[in-house]
């Protein structure tokens, strides 16, 4: 158990929206973050427009795979986001959960990819201000 909040990112494939927004939140808390993501429907490996869009931000998430998600992580989060999962989320009481939509950079390039990093980065940075961590990892 671990006095730091816990968060988990949820999207289908979990290798594109999910992945950054938790690069973003493991590297503007400092690893004061508990940071878990995981998709409905894993795909095989990470977007490389998303890989390479993290790496423009000094962030590398290529060791990073898509994961499946379970009842057990979803469980051990103090928040849950989604980012299109629909209702393949299991929901649990004391769990705080919130949608966020994005577009979704599966078969973008890297120039599409961009501007949903950046929004994701954005609402990353609120979401640690709610949480109070303040973010400090210098970015971009």
């Amino acid at each position: 158990m671990t006095d730091h909040p816990s968060v988990m990112y949820v999207c289908v494939h979990n290798a594109g929206r999910s992945q950054m927004a938790a690069a973003y939140t493991h590297h503007l808390s400092g690893g004061r973050v508990e940071v878990r993501s995981a998709g409905s429907a894993p795909a095989d490996a990470i977007n490389p427009a998303v890989r390479d869009a993290m790496l423009e931000e000094g962030i590398d998430i290529s060791h990073e795979r898509p994961k499946i998600l379970t009842p057990g992580a979803v469980e051990a989060s103090d928040v849950v986001i989604t980012m299109g999962c629909g209702d393949a989320c299991p929901l649990f009481p004391g769990t705080r959960y919130l949608d966020w939509e994005f577009a979704d950079p599966a078969g973008q390039g890297v120039d599409a990819v961009r501007p949903i990093r950046d929004a994701i980065r954005a609402r990353v940075t609120g979401l640690l201000s709610e949480l109070g961590v303040a973010p400090d990892g210098a970015v971009g």
